[in-house]
């Protein structure tokens, strides 16, 4: 009844179907004399046109006719390219400040509410698909599907599985342990995670997340930056608790991926059969190798110290991690790991807006051509991990026949100045998702 008390209010806030129908892209539109990026080429096509049939691309070449009725964009020769995917965000937690959050009138329907804000935004910065990397989200994703809000489509997560004492565990000073009282805390309440311990309760704990529609699972197994009580070097979860997760998720055709720095805690995921690392920036090259060897995908993040607004006992937590991917990032791409790239912002909203700025971080260890098929294609090939479990079926992170319409007209060639797609109000002529056209900027 807890874990069922838990999950009704995650799904609490899923909006009502919109009053009028939602809206339908053109049957056909057709951009033409554009420059395509591929998603996995280093250099530009030559000038072609391509064709958008219902939310796929139907065909690619010159000279491609239209229907009467079609949309018509006008390329003159700028760059289209598949949109951005950033493989690790927190919709809610980024949409707003720690404060709030802890507010006792929070509820379901105003944290939904700033989350479908930011969603919005980060559409309009090009972001057409996103992971989800844990918190409450399914209403969320459920009112952009169906059109009640716009965003990116959302692979969610749900809610993190964390033990007790765990980078998942917020309870405040004053709330025991549901083990001893039977409450729930209050971020268990509002979906933000699960405490469970042993391995019946992961078992739970995952299938209810499955339950809800999350295509993959976020599993806690070391000390984190952003909470209070656990230190960063610190292991999460036996070796049987973390197992039972993944038995769960792979039932269900899926994985699960894990916050973990530290070697210790990466080599025991990586034993238990996780296949994919969130964060990493500890590690050591014997653990970067083991991960190369296993094809297990690190999915890493180009932090900052910290804004103004940050907490200086979170800034001094941070900084091993910051101090550490100046040289697992080389390193990992040298041992030819399965990489991708995430923002992870948390509790602070003022630097939402600079989620493109961060792709030009990794300028200092990638080419350009690297960098744009890190946050398009690398990224979709995580995204497919899902499987069955995927909420959109398709192609993403490309420019191809048969693949799905989300698409990025740039004002210029990405390839030659990668600057351009830190600036997307400026730069982004056309922004597509699904086929349906979300920005059109002569």
């Amino acid at each position: 009844m807890l874990w069922q008390s838990a999950m009704a209010l995650m799904v609490l806030a899923a909006p009502a179907l919109a009053q009028e129908a939602k809206p339908h892209p053109p049957q056909e539109t057709l951009i033409r004399n554009v420059r395509v990026f591929d998603g996995r080429s280093d250099r530009l096509s030559g000038p072609t046109d391509v064709l958008v049939r219902g939310n796929a691309i139907a065909a690619i070449g010159t000279g491609q006719q239209a229907s009467a009725g079609a949309a018509l964009i006008e390329g003159h020769g700028r760059t289209l390219m598949p949109g951005l995917i950033d493989v690790h965000v927190h919709l809610t937690f980024s949409a707003m400040p720690l404060l709030a959050l802890f507010q006792p009138d929070l509820t379901p329907e105003t944290a939904e509410g700033e989350a479908a804000r930011a969603a919005e935004t980060m559409l309009m910065r090009g972001f057409t698909a996103v992971r989800d990397a844990g918190g409450p989200v399914f209403g969320l994703k459920a009112g952009i599907d169906s059109g009640n809000y716009r965003g990116p489509r959302v692979w969610p997560s749900g809610a993190t599985v964390s033990q007790t004492a765990g980078h998942g565990d917020f309870r405040t000073p004053n709330e025991p342990s549901r083990r001893f009282t039977g409450q729930l805390s209050r971020a268990e309440r509002l979906g933000a995670t699960f405490i469970a311990d042993g391995r019946d309760e992961v078992l739970t704990a995952v299938r209810e997340n499955l339950r809800f529609g999350a295509s993959q699972i976020k599993l806690m197994a070391g000390g984190g930056t952003s909470s209070e009580y656990d230190p960063l070097d610190v292991t999460q979860y036996t070796l049987d608790e973390m197992r039972a997760a993944v038995e769960a998720a792979e039932d269900w055709g899926t994985y699960v991926m894990v916050h973990a720095y530290h070697p210790r805690a990466v080599r025991r995921a990586v034993d238990a059969g996780v296949k994919v690392i969130e964060h990493g920036q500890m590690l050591d090259e014997d653990t970067l190798r083991l991960l190369a060897e296993r094809g297990v995908w690190l999915s890493l993040q180009t932090l900052m110290a910290g804004s103004p607004n940050m907490a200086e006992a979170r800034r001094i937590k941070r900084r091993p991690v910051i101090e550490g991917q100046e040289r697992v990032w080389p390193l990992a791409k040298q041992l030819g790991v399965k990489l991708a790239w995430g923002t992870d912002f948390l509790f602070e909203p003022e630097i939402n807006a600079a989620q493109n700025a961060y792709i030009l971080r990794l300028r200092a260890w990638f080419t350009p051509a690297e960098i744009l098929k890190l946050v398009t294609y690398d990224n979709a090939q995580l995204l497919a991990l899902s499987g069955a479990r995927s909420p959109y079926q398709g192609r993403l992170g490309v420019v191809e026949e048969g693949a799905l319409a989300d698409l990025i007209l740039v004002n210029g060639d990405p390839l030659a100045n990668l600057e351009l797609i830190a600036d997307p109000a400026k730069n982004f002529a056309v922004i597509m998702k699904d086929g349906r056209i979300f920005k059109n900027q002569p």
